[in-house]
């Protein structure tokens, strides 16, 4: 081997133990940023760490059927005849709400726009283009008093700002009754770590979550394990204990943890999964053969939620025309995030 090769194998083995260490930064989506947010979001387990390239590739896996899919999660969702997500459908004539960017463009009906990601360009004063939103993302507000909405502000002709807005579903408009400022997002937690500490606490230790052993070991169970993710109990100042969490959604979570073992060495956390990382790939694959095809509302979806949860969806509104076309990804399999929603 010529000293060359020695040296660069030494960087790349210290270079892996030092990521190891490291919280993983959320992976780049440049089709989804340049897209405007018609291609998937995804989470990116640690397995994905050590091979950024061929995840952000994307896989090419056998789409599932109904033997295919996990039968018993771990969570019930359906109450009665209810599906998962049932809660949030939207029908003419429902009261709903909704909260966000307003767009009214002269001699138009004003228009709620669903967040769409867009790539961020420092426009000269005045130079900015006026406001606008593609029609599969917007929803007519019948009736908005645009000079009751604080903050408004008139680019190029276009008047937009931001409001929550409350009326009746008129199939892809809304009758306003009431309108009111918005509604500030509230961040979602990331999910607790399901393990409790050993005695003593986490101890701050590496991991060698990049070794060859054990990415071979996740690569040939892929159809029973997710992840495994970074997870960090103690938070991710420097020095804090990183914890890997492996989800089991096929198989005997004990017999997979003392398998996993036998190759890796770190803190550790097995627990029961809804979704491996081949199922992942497969909900992925059959959203992006559904969604961008058809005229769904639909900016924001991927794989697995953490630790292998139901994969999140964000749309403009879930309507039974949406809800059938996802039937055949699974229901309980998806975590539908509408803009709009039904209220009491």
């Amino acid at each position: 081997m010529k000293p060359t090769d020695e040296i660069d194998d030494l960087l790349t083995r210290a270079g892996a133990r030092w990521r190891a260490d490291q919280e993983a930064p959320p992976e780049p989506d440049l089709e989804y940023m340049l897209s405007g947010g018609r291609k998937p979001r995804r989470w990116v387990p640690a397995l994905a760490a050590a091979s950024v390239a061929v995840v952000a590739a994307g896989i090419i896996a056998v789409l599932p059927n109904q033997h295919d899919r996990p039968q018993s999660p771990p969570q019930s969702f359906a109450q009665g005849n209810q599906e998962p997500n049932d809660e949030l459908l939207v029908k003419p004539g429902d009261k709903v709400q909704v909260s966000g960017g307003i767009i009214a463009v002269p001699g138009k009906t004003p228009v709620f726009c669903a967040p769409l990601a867009s790539t961020a360009i420092g426009y000269p004063p005045g130079k900015e283009p006026a406001p606008s939103c593609p029609d599969e993302f917007a929803v007519k507000l019948n009736g908005l008093d645009l000079d009751r909405i604080s903050g408004m502000r008139t680019i190029k002709g276009v008047r937009t700002g931001s409001a929550t807005v409350s009326g009746v579903w008129r199939d892809g408009a809304i009758d306003v009754q009431q309108q009111s400022a918005p509604i500030a997002p509230v961040p979602t937690p990331f999910p607790k770590l399901p393990c409790a500490a050993p005695a003593g606490g986490w101890p701050s230790k590496p991991s060698n979550i990049a070794a060859p052993a054990v990415q071979s070991f996740l690569a040939a169970n892929a159809g029973q394990v997710y992840g495994p993710t970074n997870n960090y109990p103690n938070g991710s100042s420097r020095g804090a204990p990183v914890v890997m969490l492996l989800g089991v959604a096929h198989g005997d979570v004990a017999t997979l943890r003392a398998a996993f073992e036998k190759v890796y060495s770190g803190n550790l956390c097995v627990a029961p999964a809804l979704m491996s990382n081949a199922d992942s790939d497969r909900v992925r694959t059959e959203l992006d053969r559904i969604l961008p095809k058809r005229d769904l509302g639909a900016y924001g979806y991927g794989g697995a939620g953490p630790a292998g949860s139901r994969a999140p969806i964000s749309l403009l509104v879930y309507t039974e025309q949406v809800k059938a076309a996802l039937a055949p990804v699974g229901l309980d399999l998806l975590d539908v995030h509408p803009d709009v929603r039904p209220v009491n």
